[in-house]
Formats: structure tokens, sequence, C-alpha cells
């Protein structure tokens, strides 16, 4: 018979074992969900994120969109321009930098806002179904936590290069 110590020992090492998989999941469980939801709008799961930030802090730079959610400048610009395209923002120019822009959310897109945060709220009461308040708080600090970790680490490498 296993002790809960062991028990949970074992659990902690199945679980330094799996993380790479198991966020890898998770994360695309999410994305898979958001698809879903936000298909009749021709909106993919990779804009998302920019439309949720937009809602947030509409007229940012670019630069500062694409930072916040640590995606790389490339990959920022092909969700935008998606999101141009389809007509929920509008990018202009820096009055600050003329090298730079500032996006902007449509009328089309504000509009959408309440569909976005309901589904965000969705998302959130999915994943975290059957968990306590305080198991979701300390779920969401443990992430922010291996976020920051591996960020760290991560910028360190590419501080060396």
């Amino acid at each position: 018979m296993i002790s809960s110590s062991e028990n949970k020992d074992l659990l902690m090492k199945k679980a330094h074992e799996s993380i790479g998989r198991e966020s890898f999941l998770l994360a695309r469980q999410v994305q898979t969900f958001i698809a879903g939801e936000l298909e009749p709008y021709g909106i993919g799961s990779g804009q998302f994120p920019f439309l949720m930030r937009l809602l947030h802090r509409d007229g940012i730079s670019q630069e500062s969109l694409t930072r916040a959610l640590s995606c790389d400048r490339a990959t920022g610009t092909r969700a935008l321009n998606k999101l141009e395209e389809c007509g929920y923002v509008r990018r202009e120019t820096d009055p600050r930098d003329k090298r730079a822009y500032c996006v902007f959310l449509t009328d089309r897109a504000r509009e959408l806002g309440p569909v976005i945060k309901e589904i965000s709220s969705r998302i959130n009461e999915t994943v975290f179904k059957g968990f306590t308040g305080e198991e979701r708080d300390s779920f969401i600090l443990m992430m922010n936590r291996a976020i920051g970790n591996i960020s760290a680490e991560n910028e360190a490498r590419k501080a060396q290069k």
C-alpha cells in the first residue's frame, strides 16, 4: 500500500515529467474551444488575445500590443492583418513616432466586445469546472509563476546569443 506522502511524491514526479505535454494539451484544447466559438465571426483563435487586449487598451501601439501578448512582430502583424481584413481593427500612424502604428478597434469589433468577453467567461467556467475558488486562484498563481520562470530563462538565453 502506498502512503499519501509517497503518492504525492509520485504525482509530483509525474507532473515534472509531463509539464510540456500537459501545458500543450491545455493550450490546444483552449484554442480549439475559442476557434469553435469565433468561427461564425471569421476570427481565428490566434486573433482572440489581440481583441481581448484591445478591448482593455484600445489605441495602444502595435509594438506594445505584441509585447503584452509575448509574441514576435511577424505573428502580431499576421494576426492584425487578418483582423484588419475582417474589419475589426484599424491601424494609424503613431503621432509620437511616425514609423510606428497604433491599433484601434472598429465599431464592428466594439459591437462584438460583449461576445468576446462572454467567450472568455465560458472558457474560464469550463476550465475551472469542479475547482474550488482556492484551487482556481492557486492554479492561476502557479501558472503565472511558471510562465515568469520560463520567460526569464528564454530572455537570458536570447541575451547570451
